[in-house]
């Protein structure tokens, strides 16, 4: 028996699930102690209800995730609508610190593939498939270069990569929020007093949102993204270099942000552009972890999960004890963590969803809202590229 829902259904049922998680968060100690995002525990709640229940030839589920684009796009259009050019500075320092950091990271990951791939008996190239490629590249990555690899003859590569993405992104989601945990009550950090939300001052979230105030964050939201895909799709046809629709839509945002800002300062109103973005973040991630195929990865080799632990257990202790002094010991730096276990391990929306999950326990980090989307989004892959061509070209 098969259960296909619709473009409605599937988002009524992302919703549903990210409600249940919120309310699961808040009857279970264990899920709002170490802060696990709600879309998390909802979605993979689902997906592993869907496993069973395909496993037993009982039911199978078909999605239509089709807006899930949409709501990603949204949400990093109002995260660049949060960033003023003084933030740009801010960040300057630390962005590149942190930039450099996830640079080796795709470095070591691949490394640690390799080398465990001869400790299994595996074709190196197996092992890099649970490397950069699936970890920091995601599951977007892992699709182009594992039928890459299953051209050059490497079998199953494909396969290995979607399942080492998939173990990846649930890993991603579920240890940023209690490896920061640590680190805020370790050092007792605290976050600055003249933050929240996104970036908007204290006193500013006491206002109420008015109806004509929110329909112009909307009108600015929706101008961002259609410039930004437009001039994203401009930019990929005359270079040639893809440049993803949401990474265009955050920076034309940035832009507006300062224009705006010069023409009329009152004109945005960062409570109500944070609950779109807090919004939008939920019900994209719900329908990504919702809409994982747990079943196609049920059979892998223990090889593969010894693999992804070990990538998990070098990113936590990477991020505690080195990324953590780099970025300067504070509360910034320990919301950054939160961001760099998400994306270092599955994508940028787990690693917002850590950050949103902590800062809603412990206050708000601009810092980390600026740096790591960038970061993640779109400069990392210039690191993490050159390192996967050129291992694929050494073990070859």
């Amino acid at each position: 028996m098969t259960l296909v829902l619709n473009q409605v259904s599937t988002i009524f049922l992302a919703i549903a699930l990210l409600t249940f998680g919120m309310v699961l968060i808040k009857k279970v100690g264990f899920l709002r102690k170490f802060c696990i995002p709600a879309p998390v525990v909802g979605g993979l709640l689902f997906a592993t209800l869907a496993t069973i229940l395909k496993s037993l030839g009982w039911l199978e589920i078909t999605l239509d995730t089709s807006l899930q684009s949409l709501f990603m796009l949204t949400f990093f259009t109002t995260i660049g609508l949060g960033a003023s050019f003084k933030l740009i500075k801010l960040g300057g320092k630390v962005l590149v610190i942190y930039w450099l950091a996830c640079g080796f990271l795709a470095l070591a990951q691949n490394t640690i593939g390799v080398s465990m791939a001869y400790l299994f008996d595996l074709h190196p190239l197996i092992g890099m498939m649970a490397g950069a490629v699936s970890m920091e590249g995601g599951h977007g990555a892992a699709t182009a270069f594992g039928q890459t690899l299953e051209d050059m003859g490497i079998n199953s590569a494909l396969s290995i990569g979607v399942a080492a993405a998939t173990f990846g992104l649930v890993a991603g989601g579920l240890i940023g929020g209690p490896t920061v945990k640590y680190l805020i009550t370790k050092h007792n950090l605290k976050p600055s007093e003249t933050e929240n939300g996104i970036g908007s001052p204290i006193a500013e979230i006491e206002k109420p949102i008015q109806t004509d105030s929110f329909f112009t964050q909307i009108f600015l939201i929706t101008l961002c993204m259609a410039l930004g895909t437009y001039l994203g799709e401009l930019f990929s046809t005359a270079t040639g270099f893809v440049l993803p629709g949401y990474v265009g839509a955050m920076f034309v945002a940035v832009f507006v942000r300062n224009i705006v800002d010069k023409i009329n300062p009152k004109a945005i109103d960062m409570k109500s552009i944070g609950l779109i973005s807090d919004v939008t973040l939920g019900i994209f991630l719900s329908m990504a972890l919702m809409s994982i195929k747990l079943w196609e990865v049920a059979n892998l080799a223990l090889p593969l999960l010894v693999i992804v632990f070990v990538q998990v257990v070098f990113i936590v202790l990477f991020g505690i004890f080195v990324l953590f002094r780099l970025l300067g010991k504070d509360y910034d730096a320990a919301i950054m963590v939160a961001g760099f276990t998400g994306h270092g391990l599955g994508a940028t929306p787990n690693a917002m969803a850590n950050m949103a999950a902590v800062t809603a326990r412990y206050g708000p980090s601009t810092k980390a809202y600026l740096v790591v989307p960038i970061v993640g989004a779109f400069l990392i892959d210039v690191f993490a590229m050159p390192i996967i061509i050129t291992t694929i070209n050494l073990f070859n």
